[in-house]
């Protein structure tokens, strides 16, 4: 089954916020290396240039964010930030997320991908190994980088293709909410 990852834009800040809001505190730590309170990831939101960076969330049936991937675009590399909502892991979501996030990085000419977590965070663990990322543990921290080959032709049409396919799922998603939002009790 494909999971539809969608392009996320400015305009998508609130939701961003709301999903981060909903991660549990323990989900909180593992997703930003320490317990940091809501101002502190509404002012991480608020912070994201999207201009420079890739932002891309898996929608519920009700089009909140279930999944959220944040690429940071650097000098010829990117870190890679993901959560998912704990009712919605185990499902691929989050590889799904990475593997979206890492092909605008090829896109991009980005030629290494790296992510920053717990070494007790057994869920990004499990995606970088699956990716085949080196890995380098140090005390409670792992790091985790990858070298991207170049985008082609083919990788680009292929996330055009991904795009279009998620938008088709969102206006899809949105139509059902907006009859069930009509249909009495």
């Amino acid at each position: 089954m494909t999971i539809p990852v969608h392009n996320l834009n400015e305009n998508h800040r609130d939701l961003l916020k709301q999903h981060f809001d909903q991660l549990a505190d323990e989900d909180v730590v593992l997703r930003f290396g320490s317990n940091i309170n809501r101002d502190a990831r509404h002012a991480y939101v608020d912070s994201i240039n999207f201009d420079r960076d890739a932002v891309f969330g898996v929608y519920t049936d009700h089009l909140s964010l279930l999944g959220v991937a944040h690429l940071a675009c650097l000098h010829g590399a990117a870190e890679l930030g993901l959560s998912v909502l704990s009712p919605y892991r185990g499902h691929g979501i989050g590889s799904a997320l990475f593997a979206r996030a890492a092909m605008r990085a090829r896109n991009l000419q980005i030629v290494e991908l790296f992510m920053n977590c717990l070494a007790q965070n057994g869920a990004i663990m499990h995606i970088a190994r699956k990716a085949g990322m080196r890995i380098v543990i140090e005390h409670t921290g792992a790091d985790a980088y990858l070298e991207l080959p170049p985008g082609t032709p083919l990788t680009i049409g292929q996330e055009m293709a991904e795009q279009e396919f998620a938008r088709f799922d969102w206006a899809l998603k949105a139509n059902v909410d907006y009859l069930r939002r009509l249909m009495p009790g």
